[in-house]
Parts: C-alpha cells; structure tokens; sequence
C-alpha cells in the first residue's frame, strides 16, 4: 500500500508540472519549437533597447515578433529578422519602425503597410526603415544646450 501512494504522489505532481509548464507557454504566448511564418528583414541604423521576441505590430494590432538581431557584415547596421503571421503579405513600400510603449516602455517594432501591388517575398528586406529614437540624447543635448 505505501508503494502505491508514493506513486500516486509521483504521477500528480508530474501532472502538475506539466500543466503549469502549458500554462506558462500559452499564458506567455511563447511558441516552442515553431518556425513557420511570413519571415522578413529589416535593416536599422540603431535598434537601442529592442530585444528578440518583441513585438511586431500593424496599427496597434500584434502580428508577429522579433526573431533575431545581428549586426551587418560590415557593422554598420543591425538586421533585424521579423516572424510575422503566415496570412500576411507587406508591400514592398512598407515602413519598419522602432517604437516606445508610452514613455519608458518596451520597444516594439511598428509595421505601415504601403500601398504597392508588388509584395515582399519570403525573407524579403523592407526598404524603409526608422531606427529608435533615443531620448536620453535628446536630452542631454537639449540641457547642454545642444538642440537649436
């Protein structure tokens, strides 16, 4: 009989985990092991504060997140890989832009679609770009006297 509790404890709290684990991963909106999407590059001048797995959004509306973040060949600026939804299509006049949620906030990254027949292809780069602005600059330079 003492066996047979010890292994009923054992299989409830695995049982346990496990839901605890789905639960974080669906809560999370993290996505385990899948690669599938619209896949699409952006190349910014400064990407300050954006981290992988940030969010990519289209008029306020999250449609996919930061995949992955490197420098140029040349390091003169930073790639940015986007996983969008797989039902989406971005012109080719799109614009990427690094935003702010509210004041001090996550940065995301901020999609207006152009009005091009033309479409991006699979792995396709977005030719219009707006890197971060950083405010912490601004304001050094606005108190030194640096913005006229």
């Amino acid at each position: 009989m003492k066996g047979y509790r010890e292994t009923a404890v054992g299989v409830f709290v695995l049982v346990g985990l496990l839901c605890v684990g789905y639960l974080t991963i669906k809560l999370g909106r993290m996505e385990l092991l899948s690669d599938e999407g619209y896949r699409v590059v952006a190349r910014f001048s400064s990407v300050t504060g954006l981290r992988v797995g940030a969010d990519v959004e289209i008029a306020g509306v999250p449609v996919g997140k930061v995949s992955s973040i490197a420098l140029t060949g040349d390091s003169s600026a930073a790639l940015v890989v986007l996983r969008l939804r797989p039902d989406l299509r971005l012109a080719e006049d799109s614009i990427a832009a690094i935003k702010t949620s509210g004041l001090i906030g996550d940065k995301y990254v901020n999609l207006s679609p152009g009005g091009s027949p033309d479409m991006i292809a699979q792995g396709g780069e977005i030719g219009e770009t707006q890197s971060v602005i950083d405010i912490e600059s601004l304001i050094g330079k606005f108190a030194f006297g640096g913005v006229k």
